[in-house]
Formats: structure tokens, sequence, C-alpha cells
């Protein structure tokens, strides 16, 4: 049975973490889910690693950083960190940030979360059963949360 933590934060406008836990158990059912909820976007890195020392075998770390440019450096700060966490172990952290500003409204935000979440809890199924799946999607211009771009014609 693989094991999938989710790493979220008290700071996100929605909750994330149970968005993805219901995504993922939508689509496999052989899964263990470990949750670990922190303050905000910068203690994602150690959740990370708190759940893989605790047997996960990927992660999802969830966050919503603000619109602030002190919140756009700390989500590059806690990126950093997570990459970190990556190659120190060798198991894959995705990382799911949805930044109040790319949505137009709380409306849009709500939408942008639940979609961008939904899809990478799809990206984590398939990376820990299905990698074949990633590899037929390569160069299709993915994106998770808004409209794909495509590849380029």
């Amino acid at each position: 049975m693989k094991r999938i933590g989710i790493a979220d934060t008290t700071f996100a406008r929605v909750d994330m973490g149970a968005l993805a836990i219901d995504e993922l158990k939508s689509r496999e059912a052989s899964i263990k889910i470990e949750r670990l909820t922190v303050p905000g976007i910068k203690d994602l890195p150690c959740a990370a690693r708190r759940l893989i020392d605790g047997g996960c075998h990927l992660v999802m770390a969830l966050g919503m950083p603000g619109a602030a440019d002190i919140d756009k450096q700390c989500a590059h700060q806690a990126s950093q960190g997570l990459i970190m966490v990556q190659a120190l172990t060798g198991i894959h952290v995705i990382e799911v940030f949805v930044h109040l500003d790319e949505a137009r409204d709380d409306r849009e935000l709500k939408w942008l979360a639940e979609r961008r979440t939904r899809e990478h809890a799809e990206n984590a199924i398939n990376l820990l059963f299905h990698p074949e799946r990633l590899t037929r999607q390569a160069g299709t211009g993915q994106r998770q949360g808004f409209e794909d771009a495509g590849p380029v014609e």
C-alpha cells in the first residue's frame, strides 16, 4: 500500500488539503493518506520532510501565498525548501500553490484552488501508479488550474 502525505496550511483561504484527500480517495482505493497542517507556507518543507520520514511515498504540499511582495518571496523560499526535500530524499513533493493574485475575485480563487488541487492529485496518482500516463502527456502543454497551454504547432 502506498502512502501519500498531505501538507497544508492554515493561511490558505480554501481547505486545499480536504480537496486533495477527496480527489486522491476517488482515484485510488489502495492508498493511505497522512495529513499534516502547518501555519504558513514556509513551514511546508519541514512538514513534507516529516511526512516522508514517516513513510510517505509522495507528498502534496498545498499553500496559498498572498499577493504582497513579501508573500511572493516567502513562496519562493518555501518552493526552494520543497525542492531541497525532494533532492535529499528522492521522494516527489508536488508543490500546489495558488497565489491570491492569480484570481480576479473570491469565486475564481475558490474555483482555481479546487481545480489545481484536484489536477495535481491526479498527477500524484499517476506518478505512483501510472507513470506511463505522464509520458504520454509529454510535450502537450499541460497546466494545473487554468486551461492547458497545448503543444507548439
